[in-house]
């Protein structure tokens, strides 16, 4: 599995989730930057995204939502602050409703996602910032460790099928 390490840090506010694929950067990178790709792995398995808007340059926005196994819709958002390719991406993540419209009452998460060339594939380190214990502990209990870890372990396997195409 991708997924090596898993870090919640209450005194810094943050999570960190580090991960390795047998895949280069700039492969990996194109999952990230291209709307269908990352369609395909973003949340979990039985939570397929669907991307309505996808503007990938430092001030544009992304707006998706995940379709659970009972048809319901589950919103988000990300405002992209800057861009490095192929190498890190920094943007603002929110939730939203099942339109794109931002849920004002839930935690906004400041991200840091970074790619480095490591042992022949990719070593990926995605720094999440809260701004309160309440904010990271919220998404903590509605399962943001377990849903990230899944999402993220399909990465191998979804390029693995693409070089097959």
């Amino acid at each position: 599995m991708p997924v090596i390490d898993v870090t919640p840090d209450t005194e810094t506010l943050t999570l960190t989730i580090t991960a390795e694929f047998a895949a280069p950067v700039e492969r990996v990178w194109q999952v990230y930057s291209d709307p269908r790709q990352l369609e395909q792995i973003w949340g979990p398995p039985e939570y397929p995204a669907t991307c309505t808007t996808f503007e990938f340059h430092p001030g544009g926005r992304a707006v998706y939502y995940m379709t659970s196994p009972e048809g319901e819709r589950f919103g988000g958002w990300w405002q992209f602050a800057w861009i490095d390719a192929p190498t890190s991406l920094t943007f603002e993540d929110g939730f939203a409703d099942a339109e794109g419209n931002p849920l004002h009452d839930m935690p906004v998460t400041s991200n840091v996602y970074e790619l480095t060339a490591a042992d022949g594939g990719t070593r990926a380190v995605y720094r999440s910032s809260y701004a309160s214990v309440e904010d990271l502990q919220k998404v903590l209990d509605m399962g943001v460790v377990e849903g990230s870890t899944q999402a993220i372990n399909q990465i191998d396997a979804f390029l693995a099928r693409q070089r097959r195409v």
